[in-house]
């Protein structure tokens, strides 16, 4: 039982309620991801030509970073206000929202410039509803759980965003396998798009049963709820948030590098199949997954931070010798890049679900993890999509493989730089431990 008073019946529950949700969230925003790869470039940026439609296309994957931060600005204020529940609710609609709306946006074939305009703007929607996605549903796991098991339980958010992958991936390839290239290129993309809404109302039904987390009743009872909890986070914490905010930078850069960059790497460099590329993608994806467990049930063993530095460590070998191996051209070496690229960023992505609440309060936990996750997800996530092929064009593809280990050894700094608390209680101020 935790020590909230959860039983291991509730925390199965809850384990299912915050791992259903981002299943759908991540599934929404990565059928985004592969579009981008796949399609955009034709279907929304075709003035541009194909190399400038791909990096627009990429662009479009970057502002939804950029409002990540904003969105766990927004959805953090509410949920260190009112609760993690009823913001999690307000997230999931507006992601399902804005995506069933990008498969409706007509081409720019038919509306001209008003086409991408349309498509950022509901990418930033989109930005805005996942910034505040993970870390709520995160903390719904975290904050009732039991100290002794905090890495497993809280890793069901992450490990939603690697089923969410793999869905979005398999629909793409079901798609495109059933129809024509023309079909595909004209109305297929879209399905999964449309179809999406379907599984936001399966979330909406789950998260609905859910109730509010003990952590976060608790402390509003005794001191009441904070009134500007990102402000008092900054004031309180500011060290914490600065370096939290590197921590993820190498996951977030090897994950979106392998299920974005490198499908239109695969397909468009390499030239292999687009079906193979895919299938490639779903096996790094359950790669990705798999590594999340392993990464959090060992945390719960020796640590987080301890899995965290070995992921970051490995992580710059693996930057270097990366582009070497996929510029072999075959699928075999295309699989073995992509699969360990993602396997390295799961272990070291397992035990975050658990390290980062651990570091902050709980009356502005949600504002402070949020923030401090969503500001690595620009640096690692966004930044290098848009600029590998400018690196690549001007300096070559090991000075990419050198700029991705220059960010693993940033991440790898922040994280020596905080403490390990895995036995804090987190109804209390994250305790005073040293690293271990």
């Amino acid at each position: 039982m935790a020590a909230t008073g959860t039983t291991a019946g509730s925390m199965r529950r809850i384990a299912i309620a915050s791992g259903t949700g981002t299943v759908i969230e991540y599934y929404d925003f990565f059928i985004f991801a592969t579009a981008a790869a796949l399609v955009f470039p034709k279907a929304f940026f075709p003035a541009l030509g194909p190399a400038a439609g791909t990096v627009a296309s990429f662009a479009t994957l970057g502002v939804a970073f950029v409002a990540r931060p904003l969105g766990s600005i927004l959805f953090g204020h509410f949920g260190d206000r009112l609760g993690r529940k009823r913001t999690l609710v307000s997230t999931l609609l507006i992601m399902g929202l804005s995506t069933t709306l990008v498969g409706l946006t007509p081409s720019a074939q038919t509306i001209g410039v008003a086409a991408p305009i349309l498509v950022i703007a509901l990418r930033v929607l989109q930005g805005l509803a996942l910034g505040g996605e993970w870390t709520g549903a995160t903390l719904l796991a975290a904050e009732n759980a039991p100290k002794a098991r905090r890495g497993f339980w809280s890793m069901f958010g992450s490990l939603g965003g690697s089923i969410g992958y793999v869905l979005a991936s398999a629909t793409f390839l079901l798609t495109g396998a059933t129809m024509s290239e023309q079909a595909f290129l004209s109305y297929g993309w879209r399905i999964p798009f449309v179809a999406s809404f379907v599984l936001v109302a399966v979330g909406l039904f789950v998260r609905l049963k859910v109730d509010e987390t003990a952590a976060f009743k608790g402390e509003v009872a005794r001191h009441g709820a904070a009134r500007t909890p990102f402000a008092e986070a900054l004031r309180r914490q500011p060290r914490e948030i600065a370096f939290a905010s590197g921590v993820l930078v190498m996951v977030f850069a090897f994950y979106y590098l392998a299920v974005g960059y490198l499908i239109n790497y695969g397909t468009a460099v390499l030239h292999l199949a687009r079906p193979v590329v895919l299938i490639i993608g779903i096996l790094a994806g359950a790669l990705f997954g798999v590594a999340i467990v392993l990464g959090a049930v060992v945390s719960d063993r020796i640590g987080r931070r301890r899995v965290i530095i070995a992921g970051n460590a490995v992580a710059i070998v693996w930057a270097l010798a990366l582009f070497p191996i996929l510029d072999e051209a075959s699928a075999a070496t295309f699989a073995v890049g992509s699969c360990v690229t993602t396997f390295i960023a799961g272990f070291a992505y397992g035990p975050v679900g658990a390290f980062m609440p651990e570091l902050f309060h709980t009356r502005y936990r949600y504002s402070a993890t949020g923030f401090s996750y969503n500001v690595a997800g620009i640096l690692g996530g966004a930044v290098p999509p848009v600029v590998a092929a400018a690196i690549t064009a001007a300096y070559g593809r090991l000075a990419f493989g050198v700029f991705l280990a220059v960010l693993s050894v940033i991440a790898l700094g922040c994280t020596l730089a905080l403490r390990e608390n895995r036995h804090a209680e987190l109804t209390e101020p994250a305790a005073e431990t040293v690293s271990r």
